[in-house]
């Protein structure tokens, strides 16, 4: 195994030089696409070296001890907005994509994403990685019930789209509702598809409140000693994709 030092060097090695800076101290890298997120978590199940999955850094931020013996991959560019599809109700952004900023560009087609009105300082994929959830009129409303499709890269480096039903060959990788929540500990999310309603529509979600966004409720059932259904499907599901446990939960 190398040391972070020496790993951090061969990443500097490997691709772009702006593609590694440091983030307080933290080395940390910005792929600009699917096939470079995927080189680096291949290099790091070759070097044995754990990586952390970042957006914004608001609420997936490496903060403390456990991060300083980590390289974090951060989404910031991965920003980009691909394509809005008014007869298929669907648009789909880069994972870096600020969730906020849809809405802008969803209104001069009459279309309006529910979960890009709340007061989420977040990007489209970390809004998916944290389950971004609300209540309306006393039901809750998950961010997840509007993705159709995900394009991800595992922890092993395979570039895999999701969808909102599992399909071969895809289905060894679940569907879209195991990345939500996932807390980038299954791998990293590149762009998102989410359905969309009709601007019309926009009225009927005024009432949205945005719930907590709470990691550590997520961590804790996750613990071995839980027997909780979703915490004990979702560690399966990270021990399948994640044999060498490159995106530890820290």
């Amino acid at each position: 195994m190398s040391t972070l030092e020496e790993f951090a060097s061969v990443v500097a090695s490997e691709f772009p030089e702006d593609r590694l800076t440091y983030q307080k101290s933290v080395p940390t890298f910005h792929p600009e696409c699917a096939a470079e997120a995927a080189a680096l978590l291949k290099l790091a199940n070759e070097h044995g070296r754990q990586l952390y999955v970042t957006g914004f850094g608001n609420n997936i931020d490496p903060a403390g001890d456990p991060f300083v013996r980590m390289l974090s991959i951060r989404t910031d560019r991965l920003n980009d907005l691909q394509e809005i599809s008014p007869d298929r109700l669907k648009v789909r952004t880069g994972s870096g994509y600020p969730l906020r900023e849809i809405n802008e560009h969803l209104a001069r087609h009459g279309l309006f994403l529910p979960h890009a009105a709340l007061p989420y300082v977040g990007s489209a994929g970390g809004a998916v990685a944290v389950d971004l959830s609300a209540r309306l009129g006393g039901r809750d409303l998950s961010i997840r019930d509007y993705v159709t499709e995900i394009e991800l890269v595992t922890a092993r480096g395979d570039v895999v789209t999701l969808t909102s039903e599992p399909s071969e060959p895809a289905s060894d990788y679940g569907s879209v509702q195991m990345l939500a929540p996932s807390w980038g500990l299954i791998g990293l999310i590149v762009a998102v598809t989410f359905h969309v309603v009709s601007m019309d529509r926009a009225a009927d979600y005024g009432d949205m409140k945005m719930e907590a966004v709470l990691r550590g409720e997520f961590l804790s059932s996750l613990d071995s000693r839980s027997k909780v259904g979703d915490g004990l499907s979702f560690r399966e599901f990270k021990n399948k994709l994640d044999p060498r446990n490159v995106l530890p939960v820290v």
